[in-house]
């Protein structure tokens, strides 16, 4: 299990990192406004995969049907008629988006961005099936390697374009060569069908999904949405680059874990079953420790090498920007083992009050606020959301938070407040000292207790069931 779990994670880390490289290299060699309006691509590409999420890629890992090539194909020809309606909603949503955030000159990008869509749901599902045997390697190289021909093109593409197109060609070069690949490293032929049956029962179980996407979009989308339409490209630009660099840990932990842990839950049962929950819980609030504490430490000066004057007001929002990924992770792991019984409500729930704190948010920039305000409403969300998906997860699994999750919650509490600091002014010299020794503790006792946890998931043996049963919407027997 630890050769697994270090293959997905290094990985996912990887694409992660090159796509950062990537954004960062861009934002260098660009004008900031010009940035911003390229971070307007992921609000228009978010919108559309948000009205057609239906977690198609995790019913082929969690269902019990998820080696049947039949289902298999059904799944896929579903994928693909979500894609091309996706891509026509993209497609004439293009004009009123660009007048919304004030970016018409870039009409005919959101309508090219029409293909991704389309690409996306041309990917093999071969690659996600070979999860269920712990074969990672086709999925990773997929998401890898076109990420880091990405990073390569991105500084030829940004010296002869010199603005925002740069991003709309690296990205749509990427897709298609991620589609290729899936193609090439899959084993059985693409042969995508409609069948109305799986379709229905893919409805049954993605609903919750897809209204969860609906609030991830405003979750992860709705701020951006709203500094750029209240505060224009270049706060935009600053915004988008402080959430890029602090979410891109937290998605390659939560991508992670859910590859790793949800084929192993969906299979366990009784101590098994806790001992990989309390697994995940853990791994998922130590992290959120370290994402804390090192950007306490190390956030503004890492702004300052990576990024240069033009995003010094970031310097000061690093941290806090940090603290609401740090306690999302409280939320994530209860989501994936509710997911694993076939609760895919859990994390619809979890990010109701963080989709709600957006429209607070929304209501303090028309009054003259800042970007703080905006920051300040979306850690309030997520730290609401948190006990909700706790418990939410015990009346799901009857499981509760264990000892050793409680004292991983504790040392995540306390390194938020360094985090935090920024957002309530300057503090004096002593007191900056005292917090940034807070920090580093927190750090250093979350490497301390995450090298334990390591130890426990190193000593697991390999995953033998290769096929993991699927509950029916009870979560109490099997469905077929």
């Amino acid at each position: 299990m630890f050769h697994a779990s270090a293959v997905i994670l290094s990985g996912n880390a990887a694409s992660a990192i090159l796509l950062l490289a990537r954004n960062l290299i861009l934002a260098r060699l660009i004008p900031v406004d010009s940035y911003g309006v390229a971070a307007t691509f992921v609000l228009a590409l978010a919108a559309v995969e948000m009205v057609t999420a239906l977690g198609l890629q995790q019913q082929i890992v969690q269902s019990r049907q998820g080696d049947d090539p039949r289902y298999q194909n059904a799944l896929q020809g579903f994928q693909l008629l979500r894609g091309v309606v996706a891509g026509l909603a993209l497609f004439l949503m293009a004009e009123p988006v660009a007048r919304f955030l004030g970016t018409a000159e870039a009409v005919y990008a959101y309508q090219m961005l029409a293909l991704v869509p389309v690409l996306n749901a041309l990917v093999h599902f071969d690659i996600h099936r070979m999860n269920r045997q712990d074969r990672f390697g086709p999925l990773i190289l997929t998401t890898t390697l076109p990420s880091a021909l990405s990073l390569v093109a991105i500084v030829p593409l940004a010296l002869w374009l010199g603005d925002w197109r740069a991003m709309l060609w690296a990205t749509i070069g990427q897709l298609v060569l991620s589609v290729v690949l899936s193609h090439l490293l899959a084993e059985r032929a693409f042969r995508p069908r409609l069948d109305l049956g799986v379709m229905a029962a893919s409805l049954r179980f993605g609903w919750p999904l897809l209204a969860n996407a609906v609030l991830m979009f405003i979750v992860f989308q709705g701020d951006r949405l709203t500094v750029g339409h209240h505060l224009g490209m270049t706060d935009l630009a600053i915004f988008a680059m402080g959430v890029t660099l602090t979410l891109t840990p937290g998605l390659v932990i939560t991508k992670s874990g859910q590859t790793l842990m949800l084929p192993r839950l969906s299979a366990a049962e009784g101590a098994e079953f806790d001992r990989l929950a309390s697994l995940c819980m853990n791994l998922h609030l130590l992290f959120g420790v370290l994402l804390a504490g090192a950007a306490a430490v190390f956030g503004p000066l890492a702004v300052h090498l990576l990024l240069g004057p033009n995003y010094a007001p970031l310097a000061a929002l690093i941290a806090p920007l940090a603290a609401i990924q740090a306690v999302r992770m409280v939320k994530v792991a209860p989501a994936i083992v509710a997911l694993s019984r076939a609760r895919s409500h859990v994390s619809l729930w979890g990010n109701v009050p963080r989709a709600l704190s957006f429209l607070v948010a929304w209501g303090l920039l028309d009054q003259g606020y800042g970007l703080q305000s905006v920051i300040l409403c979306a850690l309030i969300g997520e730290a609401l959301g948190a006990p909700l998906s706790l418990w939410m997860m015990r009346q799901s699994t009857r499981r509760g938070m264990g000892r050793d999750e409680a004292a991983a919650f504790c040392l995540l509490a306390l390194a938020l407040l360094p985090a935090l600091a920024p957002l309530w002014g300057t503090a004096g010299v002593p007191m900056g000292w005292a917090l940034t020794a807070v920090a580093g503790a927190c750090l250093a006792l979350g490497l301390v207790r995450l090298a334990a946890v390591l130890k426990t998931l190193r000593a697991m043996p390999p995953r033998t069931e290769t096929v993991p049963p699927t509950r029916n919407a009870d979560g109490d027997g099997l469905a077929e």
